[in-house]
């Protein structure tokens, strides 16, 4: 979907149409969920500081998040996609592959029909990726943004592949972009050009999985019952926090949430690794994390101290706990928070 909370805020409330909205942040210590087109033109995006993003755009309207308008409409567009697919792999209320190997349409023509639903059905605009593989498929979608779609065939997938940057390649974090550009690889060509051999030296096996992207190859299949790969809680605090006894209140709180969600939500699922993060009056961020297949809140603890003495005397303005999920390959997981 195009900027899905911030396409509803307009849909719902026509004056806000053709003006730089961002959605989320109760306050200026706040954070944005999502900010629309307008409001990116002048660097606005979603995870922003409120306060920063009003610095770079002063006309920035600010509409509190509804996620009950956002789920509901979300259902109806999960309703538009099992008209056409049986296969569906949601990865968030507004993005999900579909598998239509098995619909008689060209591919192309189906991605046009579900759009056009889509408006008909919720007022708002989708955009598509329509690819032999999720990996390009995911890429592609993002091609002709706002309300279009981008096809790559089988024949065009290495030419595509060749001038991407390794910034487009989901997985593909900063601090991964920035060690691959050390080694002076900015696109999948250049990536390439070294056999995966040497990037398994290199890299391990994340280094020959990335070098399998770079040729535009995904083995994996659509899949309704994708599991979830982490879970967080955060909170950016309304005044900043000094000192581990603050801090350890606060993540008291949020422990007893993460409990309840893991207890209520996944018990069939195995903890990996525990994981504290605090971003600082400054903006660095800095976490730590420990393999434990528990929710131990002692090693809670001792993570909350060793992220804290990064602080270089500075407070905290937010604090995130969370775990990672034990049945996601390491290659696979997502950044946390």
């Amino acid at each position: 979907m195009d900027c899905f909370y911030a396409a509803i805020e307009e849909r719902d409330n026509p004056e806000l149409r053709g003006k730089p909205v961002g959605v989320g942040g109760s306050s200026r210590r706040g954070v944005l969920t999502t900010a629309n087109y307008e409001a990116r033109k002048f660097g606005c995006h979603s995870a922003m500081p409120v306060f920063m993003a009003l610095e770079k755009c002063p006309e920035l309207l600010i509409v509190p998040t509804r996620f009950d308008v956002y789920k509901r409409d979300s259902a109806r567009i999960r309703e538009v996609f099992s008209r056409f697919a049986s296969l569906i792999e949601p990865l968030s209320l507004d993005e999900a592959f579909l598998d239509v190997t098995h619909n008689p349409e060209p591919g192309t023509i189906i991605a046009s029909r579900i759009r056009q639903q889509i408006r008909e059905d919720t007022g708002l605009t989708a955009s598509a990726g329509i690819a032999p593989n999720k990996l390009i498929a995911k890429i592609a979608s993002d091609w002709k943004k706002p309300d279009g779609q981008f096809c790559v065939s089988p024949a065009d997938t290495a030419a595509f592949m060749k001038e991407l940057p390794l910034r487009k390649i989901p997985g593909v974090g900063g601090k991964m972009a920035e060690k691959l550009s050390a080694m002076g690889m900015e696109t999948c060509g250049q990536y390439r050009a070294l056999d995966r051999f040497e990037w398994v030296r290199r890299l391990g096996g994340y280094g020959a999985e990335l070098h399998d992207r770079c040729w535009g190859r995904d083995e994996r299949p659509v899949n309704p019952d994708s599991p979830r790969k982490s879970l967080s809680i955060e909170n950016t605090f309304s005044e900043n926090l000094h000192g581990i006894p603050m801090l350890e209140r606060e993540m008291k709180v949020m422990l007893d949430e993460l409990e309840e969600k893991l207890t209520s939500r996944h018990t069939d699922r195995q903890v990996r690794s525990l994981v504290v993060k605090l971003k600082f009056s400054d903006f660095r961020r800095t976490t730590a994390e420990r393999a434990n297949p528990e929710l131990n809140r002692e090693i809670f603890s001792e993570l909350l101290t060793e992220v804290e003495s990064r602080s270089e005397g500075k407070p905290a303005r937010l604090l995130g706990v969370g775990v990672r999920f034990h049945d996601v390959p390491d290659e696979e997981q997502m950044e946390l928070f």
